[in-house]
């Protein structure tokens, strides 16, 4: 990230410019976000760079911290900035083109992402100016893609044009050796992927030959690539039916050389794939105690997928059940650690993207002071126009939010009777014709049913429960489980939370926060617990209730 942002042209070659250059590296290093954007807005007022690559700074910088939805907006504005005039800056903008399209692709718009990535393409034919980095990374962005839409033939072609291109460099005495190796590798993978293991192990024979003309200049890289080179030539050994070969393979691997997550990864991936289960659990372990030092607040799905399940799995199958139920209570409370950090960040976004609108025009002011009447006039017709449409615009909503809600009450309504009838039903049945699990449902159902409201007592949970019951916890859990389609006991009991705090909304003026701790909710999880089960807010809840 930190090449791309180094283009001479776009910098005045004095102390003044230099010196903020090396602000921003030093802000970007440590990851201070705020720091950068700082130095960034003032670099771009005093000139130093121009708009499109402030906002392609401002794109790595956002992307960096895990803000996509804003990087991906500033990568956009670059790209768009550049495109009446790309000569004043290749490299920023196909950069920023590039990334761009990762993000798009990543979040589903592979239509949108291939027609960024085919407009670069066509503007490099013929192009001495385009990066042929660039070229190449593009190429394999569209193999990705391609790969992901099961175009597999198509994926080979665009991964031999890469190759293509990376040669052609290096024949011109560039010695990009890292560049064939980076793409051979990536072929690898996309041969791999689509099941020829045997072509995949080809190239990356090709992988390792373009490695050992390499320059030795950066040795810890050449080694970390060596140790990817000969992970991946175990695994598709393995695959290919030589189990003997790939063990030796794996075993001559130095530690020194695995040195980072992806290297972990996949050692664990071999390992789980050879049956060596213990080993590769440990593997896991390694790479979440490398995780929790950097993004260890950080919880997300795909990190649940990537990372918490795996090791699930790698704990079941070694028969190390203890740390297989510890990790699955532990991913439990992940979930709802992602909903939270997701919404959370998902605000923070909206409200940067706000704020990026108020600084761009602060930046026009600034630019030009003689605009500032006209554009102090416009915003004030403009505000009488928003109130305006606000007021018809919110009756408007009022009037469908409140349609809305009374559908979502029929709904809930309607599930609510129809569990309650799978329950009766249930109680109806004779006792000898229950299964265990059935018959301990049923008596949990008459508890939940007591005149006490057991269910509002907020230390109840599933061990207090099982106590009640005179029974285990986990057979607690299984009847719920089998006999609700899979509910935990959490999301059981807070099911009759909520239904009785919708009878407490409906029928008595007690305020919101009094109802959450009369059913057995704190104030803060009570909203999220029952915007999530009805789809409204309880203050809505009562309104449509009541009428």
């Amino acid at each position: 990230m930190v090449s791309a942002c180094t283009h001479s042209g776009e910098t005045k070659d004095d102390g003044k410019a230099k010196a903020a250059w090396q602000r921003y590296y030093e802000a970007y290093d440590a990851k201070n976000l705020n720091r950068a954007l700082t130095v960034i807005d003032c670099m771009e007022t005093e000139k130093i760079v121009s708009t499109p690559k402030a906002d392609h700074l401002r794109g790595l910088v956002y992307d960096q911290g895990w803000q996509m939805k804003i990087a991906e907006q500033f990568y956009k504005k670059s790209y768009q900035g550049y495109a009446s005039d790309p000569s004043q800056d290749w490299g920023s903008y196909t950069d920023a083109g590039y990334r761009w399209a990762c993000l798009r692709s990543r979040r589903g718009d592979t239509e949108g992402a291939l027609n960024t990535i085919t407009e670069l393409l066509h503007q490099a034919k013929g192009n001495e100016a385009f990066p042929k980095n660039q070229e190449s990374a593009l190429l394999m962005l569209m193999a990705e893609i391609q790969l992901q839409l099961h175009q597999y033939d198509e994926a080979r072609l665009t991964g031999q044009k890469v190759y293509e291109a990376v040669q052609l460099d290096a024949d011109h005495g560039n010695g990009r050796e890292l560049d064939i190796a980076w793409a051979c590798i990536n072929i690898s993978d996309i041969y791999h992927e689509t099941g020829d293991t045997e072509g995949a192990m080809a190239w990356l024979d090709r992988c390792a030959q373009a490695l050992s003309h390499a320059k030795q200049g950066d040795s810890l890289m050449i080694e970390e690539w060596k140790g990817h080179i000969a992970l991946k030539r175990a695994l598709f050994l393995l695959e290919t039916g030589h189990a003997a070969e790939a063990k030796t393979t794996y075993a001559a691997i130095p530690r020194s050389r695995l040195m980072e997550p992806l290297g972990y990864r996949e050692a664990a991936d071999y390992l789980m794939a050879a049956g060596r289960y213990d080993e590769a659990a440990n593997w896991y372990e390694q790479i979440d105690s490398t995780y929790l030092t950097t993004d260890g607040a950080k919880m997300t799905f795909d990190i649940i997928a990537t990372r918490l399940s795996p090791s699930y799995m790698a704990y079941r199958k070694a028969g190390r059940n203890a740390d297989a139920l510890v990790l699955a209570d532990s991913v439990s409370a992940a979930i709802d650690s992602a909903l939270v950090w997701q919404k959370q960040n998902d605000a923070a976004e909206l409200a940067v993207i706000y704020q990026t609108h108020e600084k761009e025009l602060a930046l026009n002011d600034a630019k030009s002071e003689t605009r500032i009447h006209r554009v102090l006039l416009a915003a004030a017709i403009l505000v009488i126009l928003l109130i305006g449409y606000l007021f018809i615009r919110t009756r408007k909503y009022n009037k469908e939010l409140l349609e809305k809600n009374r559908r979502l009450l029929a709904e809930i309504e309607q599930r609510e009777r129809e569990e309650q009838q799978a329950i009766e039903q249930l109680k109806a049945e004779p006792e000898d014709v229950l299964t265990a699990e059935q018959q301990l449902f049923r008596r949990i159902c008459d508890l939940m049913d007591s005149s006490d409201h057991i269910y509002t007592d907020a230390d109840l949970d599933r061990s207090r429960l099982a106590q009640l019951l005179g029974t285990n916890e986990h057979y607690v859990t299984d009847a719920i489980s089998a006999c609700t389609n899979g509910k935990s006991v959490n999301g059981f009991l807070n099911e009759y939370r909520l239904r009785y705090a919708t009878h407490l909304l409906a029928t008595t003026k007690d305020s919101i926060a009094l109802i959450a701790v009369l059913s057995g909710f704190s104030r803060s999880s009570f909203f999220r617990a029952f915007s999530d089960a009805y789809g409204m807010s309880p203050s809505d809840y009562r309104k449509v209730a009541r009428k």
